[in-house]
């Protein structure tokens, strides 16, 4: 194998590679070798086979098989719902990986189904592949699956390092026992520990057929510690069936929240055990995407194993102190495993407000029928010639490539219909120039300091009627930078404060930009200031600055149109002030999960804060006690009546369609002098996501619509006083979007499209 090293130096050492290696022509069988089903059947008559890397999880590499369609026998298949055009498998030693060749003598690779019977193997056969080819191919799996024991790279291996990998057949090797013969996860090596336990969960075909749990294998019992259980109640264990589009029950089950010792005082588990043993295991954590709804006395979550696969679960309890007792064991669990702090330390109305987070009342139903007749004839009646987008333009064969880097940045302009984009040192203008269109306008490049050092700014917020961007340096975080719009460049470094760093900015309210106002707000990790570029010095408003001694993580600000201030920390905590320089009138606890991003209303009674996996929305009215009917921004809350935070997030079944775990980008509301907000827009991943804020103040928390595109949405927002266009910035592309051409999330929407028709533009900035 010594004989491929420069080889693999080339194609293994690249980590941006998706690729490592790939056979061209094939054909792929299922094999059954028992008497009573022996035979071949062809699964792909005409297929390649490719070694990949699992992107989202290092070391971790996928054996794909994919089908190659001959001339026209793809325009065939168009009409059909479903094409089984591609299968996956996770590498590891579990496939039992070897070479071999047919009854007829062509060679053949070898392999384990691990979602068949114990006699189902599969079987790429590539007759015109040579020697070599075939031998490279066979060493680059053996270190596939070296990475995936050792959690290690392959790097600089000798052949007796891969020597273990290489399959003995039954009579050669130590009998293994059936206990990781039928376990229906790909890694079944790693189902005697709780700490990585998911039997039920990870599988490596992309057609899997689901595995009732009952039918799987349970780690021993005696190889567990004890886990000591917060909860534990009997209930019906669900899965989301992604071909029927709806949850199947899988088995009777006894639910546990229970604490792992062996992970630490807070390392919290969601477990489900039948009378043969345990069939599931969780680590509990924010990533789970939970939602408890006491209305059907369920929690749904999501499920991503190391093969990228996404499933919904969901656990059905069958009375109402059952389901109470296991969401406030749930609840605490959680809380305690984001804040790393015991639950009982927490004051009592903080543990109300925590709990009264955590339930929603979102019936478990099928995605495909969860709107009510009146949405289906509201969206029967706006179909128009608006909802088809704009095509593509044609790529001007003349413009200049693109530069290297990708967009990470994007900020909508006030006046002037303009929008900025940043890509590291260069900063993207472009025109809305009507019916939906951007169009690339101008591009300011190298970014630099007044002393001329070059910088990709971490954050730019418009400002001075939109003839000034301020820019934040992240190599200066004591300083800010006036950049000139109109003469492209930086003119003016403000030093903020020796020792104070500003780590983000607002306006001075939520319309200042449309003014020629000239201060605006910072914050540092502990500390609330007002900055004012026109004062000599250091430009802090000593009169107007408020620290706190504890290091509280702020992380974002926002304004009301009169000036008041939300302001956010990672802890997960919100303050609401009145002014500068005093202290807050309302602070709310945390529930743990580290708030990216906050926006309010311009009359500040509605705030959404965004985590990375579900946005907080909070009324600040106050509705109870002798200041009813005023604002969190003006007075405190009662202890015993403080707001109900409720998620918006995305339902479970959802995400396992989209097929990775959500990250949302900092949401906003649509915005614009005297206009009401009526729309909230969040991006995840490859999705522009928007709420109808009117209907989510009804309780219609589900109301949200999306669009999926072909790149990674950095960010979106409304388009100042229009509540129907967004703007979204891709990776490469920037684009508008009517808010009509978003869709109910459907199997159909969820699903991969072709170039979608709206007004993308190649920026060459």
């Amino acid at each position: 194998m010594n004989i491929f090293r420069s080889l693999l130096g080339k194609v293994w050492h690249d980590p941006n590679a998706a690729e490592v290696v790939k056979i061209s022509e094939g054909q792929l069988y299922l094999v059954r070798s028992s008497a009573v089903r022996g035979g071949r059947e062809c699964i792909y008559n005409d297929a390649m086979a490719t070694i990949r890397r699992v992107p989202s999880v290092e070391h971790n590499f996928q054996l794909v098989i994919t089908r190659v369609y001959e001339d026209g026998d793809q325009e065939l298949l168009e009409d059909e719902e479903e094409t089984d055009e591609e299968r996956v498998f996770l590498i590891g030693e579990e496939l039992e990986f070897r070479t071999g060749t047919t009854p007829d003598g062509e060679p053949a690779f070898i392999w384990r189904d691990l979602q068949g019977d114990v006699d189902e193997l599969y079987e790429f056969v590539a007759p015109s592949t040579n020697e070599p080819t075939r031998a490279f191919f066979e060493t680059c799996m053996y270190r596939a699956m070296y990475e995936r024991k050792y959690r290690a790279s392959a790097d600089n291996l000798s052949d007796a390092d891969l020597q273990e990998f290489i399959w003995q057949p039954p009579a050669a090797k130590k009998s293994k026992g059936k206990a990781t013969r039928k376990a229906s996860a790909s890694k079944s090596d790693e189902a005697q520990t709780p700490a990585r336990e998911e039997p039920a969960v990870a599988v490596t075909s992309a057609h899997p057929s689901v595995r009732s749990p009952s039918r799987t294998k349970a780690a021993a019992k005696s190889s567990q510690p004890e886990m000591p259980s917060l909860a534990t109640e009997p209930a019906e264990l669900h899965l989301w069936d992604k071909e029927q589009g709806m949850f199947t029950k899988q088995a009777d089950v006894t639910a546990r929240v229970a604490r792992n010792p062996t992970g630490g005082q807070f390392d919290y588990w969601l477990l489900a055990s039948t009378d043969e043993g345990q069939v599931l295991a969780h680590r509990i954590s924010s990533e789970m995407n939970q939602r408890l709804s006491s209305r059907v006395l369920s929690i749904t979550w999501n499920n991503i194993d190391d093969n990228g696969n996404a499933y919904s679960w969901c656990l059905r309890f069958l009375s109402e102190e059952s389901f109470d007792n296991f969401q406030r064991a749930f609840t605490r669990a959680m809380w305690e495993t984001q804040n790393q702090w015991p639950w009982e330390k927490t004051k009592p109305d903080e543990q109300s407000y925590v709990l009264s987070s955590n339930v929603e009342d979102v019936e478990m139903k099928d995605a495909e029928d969860e709107e009510d007749e009146e949405d289906a004839v509201e969206e029967e009646l706006d179909k128009s010639e608006d909802e088809e987008e704009a095509e593509y333009p044609d790529e001007d064969a003349e413009a200049p490539p693109m530069p290297k880097g990708r967009n990470k940045q994007l900020t909508v302009g006030y006046k002037g219909d303009r929008s900025y984009v940043v890509r590291d040192d260069k900063i993207g203008v472009f025109s809305h120039s009507g019916q939906g269109q951007v169009k690339y306008y101008a591009s300011i490049s190298n970014v630099s300091t007044p002393k001329g050092k070059v910088f990709s700014p971490k954050h730019v917020m418009l400002h001075d009627q939109d003839t000034k961007m301020v820019l934040m340096n992240p190599a200066e975080p004591h300083s800010l930078y006036n950049l000139d719009i109109e003469r492209g460049k930086v003119v003016e470094e403000w030093k903020v404060h020796d020792d104070i760093t500003v780590d983000a900015i607002a306006p001075d309210n939520k319309f200042a930009q449309m003014t020629p106002e000239q201060t605006l707000v910072g914050i540092s990790h502990n500390a609330l200031f007002r900055i004012d570029p026109r004062v000599s010095g250091a430009k802090m408003v000593d009169s107007q600055f408020k620290q706190y001694v504890s290091r509280n993580k702020f992380s974002s600000v926002a304004t009301t149109e009169a000036g008041k201030l939300a302001v956010a920390s990672e802890k997960g905590d919100i303050r609401l002030f009145d002014t500068i320089g005093k202290n807050a009138k309302t602070a709310l606890p945390p529930l743990g999960d580290p708030i990216i991003g906050v926006d309010v209303t311009a009359d500040g009674r509605w705030i959404v804060a965004t985590t990375k996996t579900y946005l907080l929305l909070i009324d600040t009215l106050i509705g109870e006690g002798r200041y009813t009917g005023q604002l969190g921004f003006d007075r405190s809350f009662p202890a015993n009546a403080k707001p109900i935070p409720r998620r918006l997030q995305l339902r479970a079944e959802h995400v396992a369609y989209m097929g990775h775990s959500v990250s949302f980008t900092p949401a906003r509301f649509n915005m614009g002098e005297g206009k009401e907000e009526n729309a909230i827009v969040t991006s995840t991943g490859r999705y522009v996501v928007a709420w109808d804020f009117a209907k989510v103040k009804k309780g219609h928390l589900d109301k949200y619509e999306i669009k999926k595109y072909d790149q990674y949405v950095v960010q979106d927002n409304f388009k100042f006083g229009d509540d129907k266009e967004i703007i979204v910035a891709l990776q490469n592309d920037v684009l508008a979007v009517n808010k009509k051409n978003l869709r109910r999330p459907t199997r159909a929407s969820l699903a991969p499209e072709g170039p979608s028709r709206s007004s993308i533009v190649d920026s060459p900035y």
